[in-house]
C-alpha cells in the first residue's frame, strides 16, 4: 500500500512540476471510471447536486449526456439502475447525473422561471454542470444530449423546448409535454391524469414562446411511454407527439411503423420532416407500466452515441 501511495504522489508531483496544477486537481476529483461528486460547478440557484462519470477511455472529442432521475430519486440512483455508464465505457462519452435536493426530489417543470429560456431555476444549475464539463474536458458542444425517466422525462422535454440551442437531441421516457405542468405549485394532477389536451398548434406555441428569438435547428426528440402507466397517463404520450411533430415540422402521421422494436410489445414509429429526415421517434409499450425496463442502447442509437 505504501508503495502505491508513493507512486500516486510521484505522479501528482510530476503533474505539478509540469505546470499541471489544475489538471492534477481534476484527476483527484474525477477518478476515471467512477462516479464523482462535483461540489462546485457554477451558478446553481436551486442547490442541485452534480455527479459526473468520465470513462477510463475518453473519446478525443467526447459527447456529453445529461441523465435525469425520477421523483424521489437521485443522480447516483440513475447511475446505478441504468446502463449509460457502461455504454460510456464502450463509446467514450461523458455522463452527468444531477440530483434534485429539495424534499420532493422532483424537477421543476412548472415555474415560469424553468419554462423560460434563461429564466433560472433547475435548468440554470443543469446548464452550469454542462459548462463545467466543457471547461474541464475536451467535450464537443455540438453533441450534447439529454434523457430522463418520469420527472426526468418531463425535464428532458422542458430542456429541449427552452434550450434548443444547447441540445442536439433528447429522449424522454414516461414524461409529459412541455408546459403541461405550468402554473402548478409543483405537482399538476390534471396533467398527470392526462386531462390536459390541446391542438398541435397550441402545444407547439408553448414551446416557441419559451425562446421567442430562436431561429436555429431544433433538437430531435425520442418519446417512450407504456399504455398501462398509472403514474403519468399514457394520454400524455399522444399530446407530446402532437407537440413535437408541430415544433419539428414533421407530418402528423408516422412515415414508418415497426412492431416488437426494440423488444416484444413495443411499437416504434418514425416521423419525418419535409426533407425526409427522422426528427421524431416514438415507442409505445403495450401493457407496459410507468417503471418499464429501459432500452439504453436504443437511446444511444438515436443519439448516434453508439458510433
Amino acid at each position: 500500500m505504501k508503495r502505491v501511495q508513493r507512486l500516486v504522489w510521484i505522479a501528482l508531483l510530476a503533474l505539478l512540476a509540469a505546470g499541471g496544477i489544475v489538471a492534477a486537481w481534476r484527476w483527484l476529483e474525477e477518478p476515471a471510471g467512477q462516479l464523482a461528486h462535483i461540489a462546485q460547478f457554477g451558478d446553481n440557484p436551486t442547490s442541485l447536486a452534480m455527479h459526473l462519470y468520465v470513462p477510463p477511455r475518453l473519446a478525443a472529442r467526447p459527447a456529453v449526456l445529461l441523465a435525469l432521475h425520477w421523483c424521489q430519486g437521485s443522480g447516483p440512483d440513475f447511475h446505478a439502475t441504468t446502463r449509460y455508464a457502461q455504454l460510456a465505457d464502450r463509446h467514450g462519452f461523458i455522463v452527468i447525473y444531477p440530483s434534485v435536493t429539495r424534499a420532493s426530489r422532483c424537477w421543476d417543470v412548472h415555474s415560469p422561471a424553468a419554462l423560460t429560456h434563461g429564466g433560472g431555476s433547475d435548468p440554470q444549475g443543469l446548464l452550469s454542470m454542462l459548462g463545467y464539463v466543457m471547461q474541464h474536458h475536451p467535450a464537443d458542444p455540438e453533441r450534447v444530449f439529454v434523457t430522463g425517466h418520469s420527472s426526468g422525462g418531463m425535464m428532458t422535454q422542458l430542456l429541449l423546448g427552452a434550450y434548443p440551442d444547447v441540445f442536439r437531441a433528447g429522449a424522454a421516457q414516461a414524461g409529459v409535454p412541455f408546459g403541461c405542468f405550468a402554473g402548478a405549485e409543483e405537482w399538476h394532477e390534471p396533467c398527470a391524469q392526462g386531462q390536459v389536451t390541446m391542438t398541435a398548434q397550441q402545444w407547439g406555441e408553448l414551446v416557441r414562446q419559451a425562446y421567442p428569438g430562436f431561429t436555429g435547428r431544433r433538437p430531435a426528440v425520442q418519446l417512450w411511454h407504456g399504455t398501462a402507466d398509472d403514474g403519468l397517463s399514457f394520454r400524455n404520450f399522444g399530446e407530446s407527439i402532437k407537440q413535437w411533430s408541430n415544433v419539428l415540422g414533421t407530418a402528423a402521421s408516422p412515415a414508418a411503423t415497426a412492431q416488437d422494436v426494440p423488444r416484444r410489445a413495443w411499437t416504434r414509429q418514425r416521423y419525418v420532416d419535409a426533407r425526409g429526415e427522422v426528427r421524431l421517434e416514438t415507442y409505445r409499450g403495450q401493457g407496459e407500466p410507468h417503471n418499464f425496463r429501459m432500452s439504453e442502447e436504443t437511446v444511444m442509437g438515436f443519439f448516434g452515441l453508439d458510433r
